[in-house]
């Protein structure tokens, strides 16, 4: 796609950055952009317009309400393998839910959950673009389960989403009878941590 001369002259004289101006309009008007596919420019690039909804998950009996807000569940001597779990929250059409609010909690590295307190649990709201960030541990083994998160999605007025995350990988995810691998986070190994990735896709947002 050739850009007129008028064109960069007409960006200089409103003192516009030509180069990087073009760069943009380029890469939204490729074959294959989103712009180019009809789709809104503010749709979250790594989602499909035809994304199924994030299924729901029973809660289990550990859940705990008005959980701080916070977004690390990390402590001093707290031990585990760390783990940074980011994405987004999206409606089906691939729009990002701004202040959506998330809330996690799960098992120690011990499989032991904190009933009288809220270690490893906490909330937090995305942001403008629908993204959320949570570090915290993986979370250990307990009998009859698999690792897990349990979380709660909510946008701003609307119904909430209660769910489970789960790790590839795991021996146990075969014999949970409650895993999903529509469930399963992306992980990848980083220096003795791990780095998680899963977008919540919400049906009635």
């Amino acid at each position: 796609m050739a850009l007129p001369t008028a064109w960069f002259a007409g960006l200089r004289v409103l003192g516009v950055d030509d180069h990087a101006a073009a760069a943009e309009l380029l890469a939204t008007s490729a074959p294959g952009s989103a712009r180019a596919r009809g789709r809104a420019p503010g749709a979250t690039p790594d989602c499909g317009d035809d994304d199924d909804p994030t299924p729901a998950e029973t809660a289990g009996p550990f859940f705990t309400p008005n959980s701080p807000e916070r977004t690390s569940l990390l402590e001093p001597g707290m031990h585990g393998t760390r783990v940074a779990l980011a994405g987004h929250v999206v409606t089906r059409g691939c729009q990002p839910v701004a202040g959506a609010l998330l809330d996690f909690w799960h098992a120690d590295d011990d499989g032991q959950y904190d009933n009288e307190g809220y270690r490893l649990r906490g909330h937090q709201f995305t942001d403008a673009r629908g993204r959320y960030r949570l570090e915290t541990i993986v979370p250990g083994l307990y009998p009859g389960r698999t690792r897990h998160i349990h979380v709660k999605v909510q946008p701003r007025g609307g119904r909430v989403l209660t769910t489970q995350l789960y790790f590839p990988g795991e021996a146990r995810n075969k014999q949970d009878f409650l895993f999903r691998p529509d469930l399963l986070m992306s992980l990848r190994e980083a220096q003795g941590a791990r780095d998680a990735r899963f977008n919540f896709v919400l049906r009635d947002a």
